[in-house]
């Protein structure tokens, strides 16, 4: 038996001062055999080439586990994706090459105490088929995607267009009615969401407070004085006021003394007011360049601002059409909306202008069959006079501000003018507006007061 490690005179020599270290080359001999039993290694064992028994077995040499793992991945069959079809005459493109396996190249650092393999042997072993050790040599590719490329690849939710998919949508809040008086009782709790009529008066809502790109402008006019022109022109202000976060402006190029303001504001707070009209303005109009200068030529009915007719006979029909459209420019740069109260006719001077310069027409009409004629002469005359989109997307306004008798026929008078503009809308008989005195929104009616919001969101809907 060969004698114990601790007994080698050359490893205590050289390992002298260290706790227990043996050297492995120490403990063999100089002619390769073993000195001790204990260390656990064994001669390699390789068969002769010239043995019978395995003359027609390959050769067959022990190597570390890297080149182990290599042989087997070179022995797999390829899992490359088949080639696209080409069409016939169309070069075919070359095969892609598998990416490398980063387990399967040799690691140069793991030392071994085998004899390194010449590349020849190692082509030889790679051609060698595998063993059922190699078969079940376990791959290190990846068959399923890990989380973290999962996640990556789903899409994101968008938390702005899609609220929803996080935040249980509330229902609005109904007012009136069996609806409203439910939620008062309940606190709450029971909530039915508003009725018909409520849905119908929030588009209405929607459509009016649309936001616009520009700045647009409504004349409003008529062939016959007295049939609701002015009238409509302040419930509508005041509509469009109260629902659109920019305020309107409302402007009176009435050539017959118009009374916008008076019907606005009311007679007496006008008088009391700074006497400032269309003439002051067109005077100073070049030192103006703010809207704070501007607003020293304005009236202001709640958030309607209103520049105010000339009053003077002599000089109130002296608005030209030039000298309206320097004030509509001046206005466009900082209102983008504006009604423009044409008065009584199309063919005073500054007619020309306004038609120009407007996006769409109120043409105001009434139920007495003078009205209907004139209102459907004054589109006839707009669509001869080369405004024809202008007639063809009119809005009518029929007000029933005389309460006229039950022998007129209100249907066919609609009837007669709807087929030749694009809405027809009709006020019904309101004390508020007949009276010809100031105008305001707490003392119409309901039906009054939905039918300027239907005028308001029709105009609305025509700026395009």
């Amino acid at each position: 038996m060969p004698d114990p490690a601790d007994q080698n005179a050359g490893a205590q020599a050289e390992d002298a001062g260290q706790p227990q270290l043996r050297r492995r080359r120490d403990l063999r001999r100089a002619d390769g055999s073993v000195q001790d039993a204990w260390t656990g290694t064994m001669p390699a064992v390789t068969p002769s080439p010239s043995s019978s028994n395995d003359a027609d077995q390959p050769l067959t040499r022990r190597t570390s586990w890297a080149e182990a793992a290599a042989a087997a991945d070179a022995t797999k069959p390829s899992r490359a994706p088949s080639p696209p079809a080409t069409a016939p005459g169309q070069p075919v493109p070359a095969a892609r090459q598998p990416a490398a396996d980063p387990a399967a190249a040799p690691i140069a650092s793991v030392p071994s105490s085998e004899p390194a393999v010449s590349p020849g042997a190692a082509a030889t072993e790679a051609a060698t088929p595998p063993s059922d050790t190699s078969m079940q040599t376990p791959s290190f590719r990846r068959s399923r995607p890990t989380v973290a490329e999962t996640i990556a690849e789903s899409p994101m939710p968008d938390f702005i267009s899609s609220p929803g998919l996080f935040v249980k949508e509330q229902k609005p809040r109904p007012r009136g009615g069996i609806r409203g008086a439910l939620y008062n009782l309940t606190g709450g709790a029971w909530n039915l969401g508003p009725g018909p009529k409520q849905r119908q008066e929030d588009e209405l809502g929607r459509r009016i407070s649309r936001q616009l790109q520009g700045s647009y402008n409504t004349a409003i006019l008529s062939l016959k004085g007295g049939i609701g022109k002015t009238s409509t022109t302040v419930g509508v202000g005041l509509t469009l006021a109260e629902y659109r976060g920019d305020a309107p402006c409302a402007i009176d190029a009435n050539p017959d003394s118009g009374d916008l303001v008076e019907r606005a504001l009311g007679e007496g707070i006008y008088q009391q007011a700074s006497p400032r009209t269309i003439t002051d303005l067109l005077e100073n109009i070049e030192s103006i360049d703010s809207l704070t200068a501007l607003a020293r030529y304005m009236h202001h009915a709640g958030r309607l601002h209103l520049i105010a007719g000339e009053q003077d006979p002599e000089v109130s029909d002296s608005l030209t059409a030039e000298e309206y459209l320097r004030i509509r420019k001046l206005i466009s740069s900082y209102y983008s909306v504006a009604l423009t109260d044409c008065g009584t006719g199309v063919t005073h001077n500054a007619m020309s202008g306004i038609l120009q310069s407007a996006d769409n027409l109120v043409i105001a009409a009434g139920y007495a069959v003078s009205g209907a004629k004139r209102a459907r002469s004054t589109l006839h005359w707009l669509a001869s006079h080369g405004y024809q989109d202008l007639a063809r997307n009119a809005i009518v306004v029929i007000t029933d501000k005389d309460e006229v008798s039950s022998r007129v026929d209100k249907d066919a008078i609609e009837e007669h003018l709807a087929g030749i503009c694009r809405e027809l809308i009709a006020v019904p008989h309101d004390r508020g507006v007949a009276d010809g005195d100031l105008v305001t929104l707490d003392v119409l009616k309901p039906e009054t007061r939905r039918a300027y919001k239907e005028i308001a969101a029709a105009i609305v809907d025509g700026y395009r």
